[in-house]
């Protein structure tokens, strides 16, 4: 099992999203975190399942409920997963 380290910009996405989904309906972010946390749990377990785009570097997990993609890479030496970015799928893609 690899470790799952959210780097400072995943993190702070994460926080963004969660407070927009409270704002919207109250317990929403608590639904939102739980996808999350499958989705982390699914890439520690194997990330090699999810596909590469964009670059040899990244992969990408969309999620099923929320549109989300949490965009990581692995080192493999060291059996951790960096999450580069937890990326609502309305922007610009540009911007990863």
């Amino acid at each position: 099992m690899f470790i799952v380290e959210l780097l400072t910009e995943a993190e702070s996405e994460l926080t963004d999203a969660c407070q927009w989904y409270e704002d919207k309906q109250p317990g929403l972010a608590k639904r939102f975190l739980s996808e999350i946390d499958k989705y982390l749990t699914l890439i520690s377990k194997n990330p090699f399942h999810f596909p590469l785009r964009f670059s040899e570097r990244y992969r990408f997990a969309s999620l099923s409920i929320f549109p989300f993609v949490i965009v990581f890479k692995i080192d493999e030496e060291r059996q951790i997963v960096y999450v580069n970015s937890i990326f609502h799928t309305s922007r610009n893609p540009n911007k990863l």
